[in-house]
């Protein structure tokens, strides 16, 4: 008779796995319904970057995968555009991510908290899948210490930066495959996890190859056995970690190119070994609810894992049965890891050599691993702790504890009441660390609904800390934007950029995918901002919004719409859903084309094509001026080949100067304002009065800025992005010839420095002259994709080129008629393609760099493996 085939049974082990995965899912699901948080209400887990970044790119997800795959490598809605791979490899290579699929526009929020809350259990279902396989933890034990990890500190400060999350979920199979290689030889499981880390997010998988090397040596040392056989194992780990590599070299490569444009352009070259905080200070974070938003920019490491966890780990020190070997070396480990929270070159070892701009010490997730993996080799039901270990953990916990108590008042987010409940749950877990009866039910039961207890109050003390993005913030003005965007690209289905006067998000156009100006991306390549900077427009290390566009930018970067949000009057007034960042009075030389009960559409005559045929004086331009002014017209010079357009604006003066509680000052532009009397308002208001329908525009230096004065122009606020680092050019009046414009500075400190203050005016004239000349020989596109453009152009004489506002890029290659052609970069930033007299067939295509020898290093790595893999399974089946 063939023997049946067993059923598949509900085994101890299953339901210590489903525990371990549900534990945490609820916790976190409960609080998130209590908050309101969509779909359970009116708020979302949208927060700080969360909210201001990570969404659009999930946005841009959906979109690309079920809409324009062309958008998958290059986008131009990556600011003025940019390459892709980066952002994939950094944002959006989880796999939970596909979920995001089913949940379109406002209901986005509602995906989010899916993946969230999903990341949380399958953190504590890996890490006691973990514990079942190499230790003797199990039930109601494996389930605590589970749950311990999947809400460590960490996990509940940083839960916000979601992409990290995956780190917690797979770091634990990461290190199952490290044990398994070192212990039995097998490589499978590494060469599985490792790559897959490496693929859905390669920075939290940086951290975790250096925590790695860490835990090989501790792992060779408890498992030594003799010198021969750890030249092995070292060469195995070495060897595998470098196949691991390989393997996913096809996303590693490119990713690696995108970085050098960007990340690796900011890394610190020189440091000084010196403690960035006083190391004792971390010690309060070990207290519950140690956590608000003011940690968020800086703070120590958040290392949170709960008393049980954290005694536990302690008592492995001066645990007997573990041999004196392991118990040193896992000491170095942890000593590594508490200097790498305090001391800066260690810092930046973890971070790639670059200080964090918040989010500090954001691999404190490998300490919270050690500390709670530590305490699991101790935390079993054997384990009897006598008077001196009991007394030595106690000694360390008390003068650990009287430190943070006697330095209460410095740590500002540690409150009284949260201290001394620490302190409970602390005395709580000696005490069962010293319970006697050790192999009774209510013993793992106790460590359950106290280790459970003690970190869900964490979870809901740290975040009760934190504000939400209501859901009717983001969803209305999303559907807002969606509803204007689709108007526009209804009604023309061209290649074109699209401004507007308003912003929730720097990431609007991946939002609603239109090609736009403005983006926040850590892969952002350092020239966009630069160039941004010496136009006028605010930017960042990884941002630029282009809210200050002038006639001639508007008209150079194709922005051939804008949308404005409308100034609501009556009860309504200051109520609009579609936040100012830009008063744009240079909207009167543009045409309405439409508008609704919020916004205003306007179409730009002057906006030149995405191409166009352009004197080739432009590939030698050498714009070097500070004035973002004279660096557009010096610019519009270069393409036209007429010298006069470098005059397009010129200064002028203020017709009147009224100081009020400030110092007369006989120049305007660098004067240092001064306050007569420190405890009175102090203010300047500067009059002028156009003579003709010229555009008026101002220039502000970086501390011009909301943070030292208050600006009003007209007796309206200046609606202005608040944060620049270069001078800005300010859209002051338009078509307002007799009209008297007054532009008031209020200040807010004792005094201020008109760095770059000074008024100029556009030559609106001399304007259309040069764009109807640049009109007049467009590139004609009989194909248009983020990735690929093909059309045709016509050159009057053989110093012309092709001039396009497409970001430079060597993942551009270009052909003129049928012949590959060198591309040029013009103005540091885009891409020119020298032309014959005549009638030109130019093709521009994208196309990864490094992108095709990743896939070659992949195909080969995959083959070789798979091969040795059938090999050794045909010729040695047990191994």
């Amino acid at each position: 008779m063939p023997e049946k085939k067993r059923r598949w049974a509900w085994t101890p082990k299953r339901w210590t796995l489903l525990g371990a995965f549900l534990t945490p899912l609820i916790i976190m699901t409960v609080y998130f319904a209590y908050r309101q948080m969509a779909p359970f209400g009116s708020s979302s887990l949208l927060t700080v970057d969360l909210g201001q970044q990570y969404v659009d790119f999930f946005a841009y997800l959906r979109r690309t995968l079920l809409h324009d795959s062309s958008a998958i490598f290059y986008s131009f809605s990556n600011g003025l555009g940019g390459e892709m791979v980066g952002n994939w490899a950094y944002y959006l290579l989880s796999p939970l991510n596909l979920l995001l699929l089913a949940f379109p526009g406002a209901h986005l929020t509602s995906g989010i908290f899916l993946i969230t809350v999903l990341k949380y259990g399958l953190a504590g279902l890996s890490f006691a899948w973990l514990l079942l396989k190499v230790t003797r933890q199990d039930g109601l034990m494996a389930i605590t210490l589970a749950t311990a990890y999947a809400l460590m500190g960490w996990a509940i400060a940083n839960q916000l930066n979601i992409m990290w999350l995956d780190a917690t979920i797979l770091l634990p199979l990461i290190f199952y495959g490290l044990i398994q290689l070192m212990t039995t030889g097998h490589w499978k499981p590494y060469l599985i996890w490792l790559p897959i880390m490496l693929i859905v997010n390669y920075y939290m998988a940086y951290m975790i190859c250096l925590f790695l090397i860490l835990a090989f040596i501790w792992l060779a040392a408890d498992k030594f056995t003799t010198w021969r056989n750890l030249a092995r194992q070292a060469g195995r780990f070495a060897l595998a970690s470098l196949v691991s590599g390989a393997l996913v070299a096809v996303v590693l490569l490119p990713t690696w190119w995108s970085l050098t444009q960007s990340k690796v352009q900011y890394t610190i070259q020189t440091f000084k070994w010196r403690f960035e905080l006083f190391p004792l200070k971390t010690l309060s974070k070990f207290f519950l609810g140690a956590f608000n938003f003011d940690q968020m920019p800086d703070g120590p490491a958040n290392v949170f894992v709960g008393a049980l966890a954290l005694l536990g780990a302690l008592f492995f020190f001066v645990n007997r049965k573990i041999s004196l070997r392991s118990r040193l070396t896992a000491g170095i480990v942890t000593l590594f890891l508490a200097f790498s929270t305090c001391v800066q070159p260690l810092d930046l070892l973890w971070h790639a050599g670059q200080f964090p701009v918040w989010y500090h010490y954001r691999f404190s997730f490998v300490i919270c691993f050690w500390l709670i993996w530590l305490a699991a080799q101790t935390l079993t039901l054997d384990f009897r702790p006598g008077p001196i270990a009991i007394g030595l953990v106690t000694l360390v916990v008390a003068l650990g504890c009287y430190y943070v108590e006697a330095n209460l008042k410095t740590f500002k987010y540690l409150k009284p009441s949260q201290f001394w409940l620490g302190l409970l749950f602390v005395v709580l877990a000696l005490m069962l660390y010293t319970f006697p009866f050790k192999k009774h039910w209510t013993y793992p039961l106790m460590i359950f609904v106290i280790g459970v207890t003690e970190v869900t109050a964490n979870a809901y003390l740290d975040l009760n800390n934190i504000s939400y993005v209501s859901q009717g913030e983001y969803g209305n003005y999303t559907a807002e934007l969606q509803r204007l965007v689709d108007k526009t690209q209804q009604a023309d289905k061209g290649f074109y950029r699209i401004g507007k006067t308003f912003l929730r998000t720097k990431g609007d156009a991946f939002q609603t995918g239109f090609n736009g100006g403005s983006v926040f991306s850590s892969a952002l390549p350092k020239t966009t901002p630069t160039f941004m900077g010496h136009i006028g427009v605010p930017d960042g290390d990884g941002f630029v919004e282009y809210s200050n566009g002038t006639l001639l930018t508007d008209s150079l970067l194709n922005m051939k719409y804008y949308f404005k949000d409308k100034q609501l009057s009556g009860a309504l007034s200051g109520s609009s859903m579609l936040p100012a960042s830009s008063n744009k009075a240079d909207l009167a030389d543009y045409q309405v084309v439409g508008q609704d009960h919020w916004a205003i559409r306007y179409k730009n005559p002057y906006a030149l094509p995405m191409g166009y045929a352009a004197s080739d004086q432009i590939l030698s331009l050498k714009n070097t001026t500070a004035d973002p002014a004279q660096y557009q017209a010096n610019w519009l010079a270069a393409l036209t080949g007429n010298a006069q357009d470098q005059h397009l604006f010129t200064a002028e003066n203020f017709s009147q100067v009224a100081f009020q509680n400030i110092n007369q000052q006989s120049k305007i532009t660098g004067a240092m304002l001064q306050k007569k009397n420190l405890l009175k308002p102090g203010s300047i208001t500067l009059t002028f009065k156009p003579k003709d329908n010229a555009a008026y525009y101002l220039t502000m230096g970086s501390t011009v800025n909301p943070q030292n004065a208050t600006f009003t122009l007209n007796g309206k606020s200046l609606a202005q992005y608040p944060t620049y680092r270069n001078t800005v050019i300010v859209s002051a009046a338009d078509r307002a010839k007799g009209q008297t414009i007054k532009f008031t500075i209020q200040l807010k400190k004792g005094s201020l420095w008109l760095q770059n203050f000074t008024l100029y005016r556009l030559n609106t004239s001399r304007l259309k002259q040069a764009v109807t000349q640049l009109q007049q020989h467009p590139w004609q596109l009989s194909q248009q994709s983020n990735r690929q453009f093909t059309g045709r152009v016509t050159a009057t004489t053989n110093h012309q080129v092709l001039n396009t506002s497409i970001p430079y890029s060597k993942g551009w290659h270009a052909t003129v008629n049928g012949h590959p052609a060198k591309t040029y970069r013009t103005v540091g930033m885009f891409t020119a393609v020298k032309l014959t007299k005549g009638t030109n067939r130019v093709k521009l295509a994208y196309w990864p760099p490094l992108l095709n020898l990743g896939l070659l290093i992949s195909g080969i790595t995959l083959l070789l493996v798979c091969g040795s893999w059938a090999w050794l399974r045909r010729h040695h089946p047990s191994a």
